[in-house]
């Protein structure tokens, strides 16, 4: 029926339908977009900027809760064989996720200016909540109002840094206290005890009694401890984590790791010994 109205027009009505024919098939193969595309595009596009920051939000989560202990003895091994990250990926996810959801609670112009992946937040992971969206201020300046690059942040960084330099004090395998301030992820660890076990320019990564930390160094405070009272930390903690490797952990015995994760002191008390030991057997570590 459509052809045959056609073909009835005059030759005046043709012309005009293949005009418009012709305009229609130039709006479909043209590259501008619709508003609606316009729209859908910029959905699809915050999705793909937001997957790192949704990935660290969650691995905190799966980490914190120990989701991943009817399969895996650690975190660490989880995120390798689950996801395929390296060790230090996962913590890096997490910790670029604090950054960002510190970087949100800017107002205009920032808010709607907010990084696109890791990398671009990792060097300011270094610096206090308040420096770090001075940081981020300034290379969404000195970018032209887009989205820096991991580079232009990391060279902000060091030169803040730089003005404000503190030489690294600690050394691997030190012992130390944590001091939370304002970290969020610390909530609960205040006074727990740590091993330094990686030095960085401005932070150290630390094995506390539960996971490992990236922690600047103002988040930490040495225990002073001879060569002697390190070995026996380093020998407790090697205990805690085998025990906590077991995966299938009673109520009792995490309330009995975090107390010895907190304790200040380089020596068990004889109850204590008796506790770890009696855990120790009643979930086959010892000599593991």
């Amino acid at each position: 029926m459509y052809e045959s109205s056609v073909v009835c027009d005059s030759s005046s009505d043709e012309t005009s339908v293949l005009g418009t024919y012709s305009q229609t098939t130039e709006q479909l193969t043209s590259n501008e977009l619709t508003p609606e595309e316009e729209c859908e595009r910029l959905l699809l596009e915050r999705k793909i900027e937001r997957a790192f920051y949704e990935a660290g939000k969650a691995l905190r989560k799966l980490r914190d809760k120990r989701l991943y202990r009817s399969t895996h003895k650690t975190f660490e091994e989880y995120c390798v064989q689950r996801f395929g990250y390296n060790r230090r990926q996962p913590y890096l996810l997490i910790e670029a996720s604090q950054v960002v959801d510190n970087l949100s609670t800017e107002c205009d112009p920032m808010d709607h200016i907010l990084p696109t992946n890791e990398r671009q937040v990792r060097a300011l992971s270094k610096l206090e909540p308040r420096t770090q969206r001075q940081c981020w201020e300034q290379a969404v300046e000195e970018a032209g109002g887009k989205v820096p690059s991991g580079r232009l942040v990391k060279d902000i960084v060091e030169r803040i840094m730089e003005r404000t330099k503190i030489e690294n004090p600690y050394s691997v395998g030190e012992v130390c206290q944590i001091i939370p301030k304002d970290n969020p992820d610390l909530r609960g660890k205040a006074g727990c005890w740590c091993l330094v076990k990686e030095i960085h320019e401005f932070s150290c990564t630390v094995a506390a009694w539960d996971s490992e930390y990236t922690l600047r160094i103002d988040h930490l405070k040495s225990l002073n401890y001879l060569d002697s009272g390190c070995d026996f930390m380093a020998s407790l903690h090697k205990r805690i984590s085998s025990i906590r490797s077991h995966g299938d952990l009673e109520e009792a015995a995490i309330n009995s790791l975090r107390q010895l994760g907190g304790i200040g002191r380089h020596y068990l008390t004889k109850l204590e010994e008796t506790f770890l030991t009696d855990m120790e057997h009643m979930y086959n570590t010892i000599d593991k």
